[in-house]
């Protein structure tokens, strides 16, 4: 089947007139009867009736129009997203997640996403309490927990081991414990009660090395893994920090290695409707990229339901 003689009918029968539809194609009358007649005899049938008041589809001519306007539909769509692949993605994103990953981990890579992709304006949403991102708070988010929402598409990032750290200062002070039992003995900082924590157990420390059901008193408690952070770096005392930032501070110093400790997962979260944005997949696939190139995911998570790309 001749798809210009196909191209031809879909707007004629659009247009309604042979008059029209050679208006619309640049052809005259007579050229596009001639394209109309020509496909009815390849098919052995009538596609039109003709009437003085213009052409009605037949039945065979509203199944051809139905088929022709899907295709219609189907390449314009495909020529959108060849058109959004040559052209610089731009527009707004305004990106949520954490104050500890975006702060530590995320904030340093813009200056690299913003020179791949100069005409993306990038907001970054610092919070430890989710966005609404059906409501639009949000356009995407990186989440230390999978969303439960139905409408959200998720695709796990990376997989995050806590580890036991100090500062080099608090350590020549107070010296390094050889084992859990010596934590009786030094400072603890852990995460603050009635809060949200990144981990069910993200306060084991209080109980390793220790009997059952027995916990160690903590030097200070804090509601933000940030804080965690800065608590530690200062000298503070002995905190329970994802490894990634050791790697971007030069003040931590891993202990008790032979500890296992908890882990958390993150997710690439976006809503359904904006799966087809350019601007949303080309940070995904950075995202993706420097991860693998920093070494950080610790685990090569299969995709479940609704973690698309």
């Amino acid at each position: 089947m001749d798809w210009d003689k196909i191209r031809v009918f879909y707007i004629v029968a659009e247009a309604g007139s042979f008059t029209q539809a050679g208006e619309i194609l640049h052809l005259s009358q007579s050229a596009v009867s001639r394209q109309i007649s020509s496909l009815e005899k390849s098919l052995n049938v009538s596609l039109f009736h003709r009437h003085a008041r213009g052409l009605i589809l037949t039945e065979q001519g509203e199944l051809l129009f139905r088929t022709a306007a899907d295709v219609s539909q189907k390449l314009s769509i495909s020529e959108q997203r060849i058109l959004d692949n040559r052209i610089s993605p731009e527009g707004p994103l305004k990106i949520n997640t954490t104050v500890a990953f975006g702060s530590v981990w995320l904030t340093s890579r813009m200056a690299e996403f913003l020179e791949l992709y100069p005409r993306i304006d990038v907001s970054l949403a610092l919070s430890d309490d989710d966005l609404d991102l059906s409501m639009r708070e949000a356009d995407v988010a990186i989440r230390m927990t999978a969303p439960t929402q139905g409408d959200l598409i998720q695709r796990h990032l990376l997989r995050m081991p806590y580890k036991v750290f100090a500062s080099s200062d608090y350590l020549e002070r107070y010296g390094i414990p050889k084992s859990p039992s010596e934590l009786d003995s030094h400072r603890t900082i852990v995460y603050g009660e009635g809060t949200n924590p990144p981990s069910s157990n993200v306060n084991w420390l209080l109980e390793a090395g220790l009997i059952k059901g027995h916990k160690r008193r903590a030097t200070l408690r804090v509601n933000s893994i940030y804080a965690i952070l800065r608590a530690v770096e200062g000298g503070l005392g002995i905190g329970v920090l994802p490894d990634y930032m050791q790697r971007e501070s030069t003040k931590l110093v891993e202990i008790l290695p032979e500890l296992k400790c908890p882990q958390i997962d993150a997710y690439f979260v976006y809503p359904e409707e904006l799966k087809n944005m350019r601007r949303v997949a080309v940070f995904r696939d950075y995202l993706i990229k420097r991860i693998a190139e920093d070494g950080i995911n610790h685990n090569k998570k299969k995709m479940t339901q609704k973690q698309q790309i």
